[in-house]
This record gives structure tokens, sequence and C-alpha cells, in this order.
């Protein structure tokens, strides 16, 4: 990793863990999460992660946009936004320091639903195929709610507004497949096509389509690239 890059990626991930923020985030989505898993797990009579990579998708709605509603808006407000680009450090650089970070902060959130895997492969056979397309699944949509984070809050100083513009895009995001529902035939398909949960369902199911790797990437370069050219605008001015 570029020393840069990687002094950013520390320096993000150490005021995540220095203030409870991210640890209270991490209790929550797990008792959130694990409600609702454990709540249905007999229900379905059978060895499956499917409640936890059905609810997650939706929990993360929340989640990483609080995670990423400070990541430049408190930097712009604050004033230290001008003193980190001051510094040997590039625009990218920054950038990419702090979608790391916020994706290191997910996989920590993930990482103990491990355990419900583990519990339920030792009850009953499990198909891990599945399981590995569901943890993929949802580190894509981390990145890619991740990314739309990161440029709601280079769009303003307040991270109120920051979160609940992240929130509002990653829902339009999330609900796109039905949207399409109610809109001409003809454009239906762009829809179909921009929603998270459509691409997220083949891969939950232990198929890895590269369509799917394609638009999940596309997304994350996408929303950075807007980021980028916003940070970009801010720097000239």
């Amino acid at each position: 990793m570029n020393p840069s890059l990687a002094a950013v990626f520390r320096k993000e991930l150490k005021l995540f863990f220095n203030t409870p923020v991210a640890f209270i985030a991490t209790v929550i989505f797990l008792v959130f999460v694990g409600w609702f898993f454990n709540s249905t797990l007999f229900l379905e009579n059978a060895a499956s992660m499917r409640t936890l990579f059905t609810v997650a998708p939706f929990a993360f709605l929340f989640f990483i946009p609080a995670l990423t509603m400070k990541l430049f808006s408190e930097e712009l407000k604050s004033g230290t936004y001008d003193l980190l680009v001051s510094k040997p450090v590039t625009l990218p650089q920054v950038i990419a320091g702090k979608f790391l970070a916020t994706m290191a902060v997910i996989s920590v959130f993930l990482a103990p639903t491990l355990m419900y895997a583990i519990t339920i492969g030792s009850l009953a056979p499990l198909d891990w195929g599945t399981v590995i397309g569901g943890y993929l699944g949802l580190l894509l949509i981390g990145g890619i709610y991740t990314s739309v984070g990161i440029f709601t809050s280079t769009l303003t100083e307040n991270q109120i507004v920051a979160f609940i513009s992240g929130f509002v895009l990653c829902f339009l995001l999330y609900t796109a497949d039905r949207i399409g529902m109610f809109v001409p035939s003809a454009i239906s398909g762009f829809f179909q096509f921009l929603s998270v949960n459509v691409h997220f369902s083949a891969i939950s199911r232990g198929v890895i389509d590269s369509r799917d790797l394609i638009y999940s990437f596309s997304m994350m370069v996408l929303f950075l690239t807007f980021s980028y050219l916003i940070l970009l605008k801010r720097k000239e001015n």
C-alpha cells in the first residue's frame, strides 16, 4: 500500500475506534440482525443464512451513511480539510484511504456474524458456497453504500444533511427494481440494472456472475469519482 494512502487509512481507522461511534454502531447492528436471525432460525426449519443476507443490506441503509456522514463534512466544517490536502498526499489517496477504512469497519460489523454460520453448520449441513457468496455480496453492497456516503459527505458541511442524502441515494439503489415496476417498460430494465437487490440476489445464492461484479465496482468507481470531482472543485476555489 502506498505510504500516503496507508497513513490516511490508519488515521481514519484510529478516528473510528478512538470514539465510541464504531463500537456502538457495531453493537446496535449485531443486535438488530441478531434479533431477526434468531427469531426466524427455527421457523425456517432449514440450515440457511438467508435471514442474515436479507436483513443486513437493509440495516446497511442506516449504518453506513451514519459511518460516512462525517468523513468529509466534519473536515470541511472545521477547516482541517484544507490542512489535509496541503500535505504530500493526493486527493485520490485521501478518498481511497477513507473508503478502505470504512470498509474495514464494515468488516468488523460482519465478522461476529460468522458465528451464525458456524452454529448452523454444527447443527445441520450448510451450503458454504451460498455463505461465501452472501458475505461477498454484503461487502460489495457495503462498498457501494460507502462510496455513495463519501460522495454525499463531500457535498455539505452539515453531517445530518450528508446522512439523509446518503440514506436517500442508497435507498433508491436498494429499491430501484421496485421503482421499475411503476415506470414504462422501455426504461424498467434500466431500473432493474441499477438495483442493488437484483445483483445481490444472484451472488447470495453462490452464483458469481461477472456482470454483478462489474456493476458493483462500477458503482463504487462512479461515486468515488464524483467525490473526487467535487473535492477538486473545492480545492481550486
